[in-house]
């Protein structure tokens, strides 16, 4: 599905990401009272998942002393924390409930978007503080109304590249002064 050239990453069907298909209006108001009802919920739900972690690992800084422990414990952490979203892809913004199908408003979502990941990459990096983020995902809720092709042209008029991506959940994308950088 991608290939590797002139340096950077492109996608043979890129032309093919167009945008999802508008949804019914009683769907979307369904989802959205759904989204009110379950988010909190869900969002309490991940309070008490983190605080689990904290003691969990409050508790296994103890088993440290124990050759290995340290780098496989930081492994499974990292790949359970990874897998929390705090916007599951059931729920339905207010925004998105009243611009549904409406291209402008989702393009203007993804150059905002793309704006201030672009703001962020782009920084000087200062002395004694962590390099600027080189990596950006583009989740589909931002993108959904305009399809992934309009992200990917936009994205790559502001500099960036694109990596392996799944159209049907994000665009990931990657600084490309960041490589200039490390060199």
């Amino acid at each position: 599905m991608y290939a590797y050239r002139d340096g950077s990453f492109t996608y043979e069907e890129v032309e093919q990401w167009v945008a999802e298909p508008v949804r019914r209006p009683w769907q979307l108001v369904l989802q959205f009272l759904a989204t009110v009802v379950l988010l909190p919920l869900w969002w309490l739900l991940l309070l008490a998942a983190f605080a689990a972690v904290i003691v969990i690992s409050l508790f296994a800084e103890i088993l440290t002393v124990i050759p290995g422990f340290e780098r496989n414990a930081e492994r499974v952490m990292d790949a359970a924390l990874s897998k929390i979203v705090v916007w599951p892809r059931w729920s339905v913004t207010w925004p998105e409930l009243r611009h549904e199908g409406d291209t402008d408003f989702y393009r203007a979502r993804v150059d905002a978007f793309l704006g201030s990941r672009t703001k962020r990459a782009s920084a000087d990096r200062q002395e004694g503080k962590p390099m600027p983020p080189a990596e950006c995902e583009v989740p589909l809720r931002t993108y959904r109304g305009v399809g992934g092709a309009y992200v990917v042209q936009a994205a790559l008029s502001r500099g960036w590249e694109l990596r392996p991506s799944d159209p049907q959940v994000e665009i990931r994308l990657w600084w490309s002064s960041a490589s200039d950088a490390d060199r």
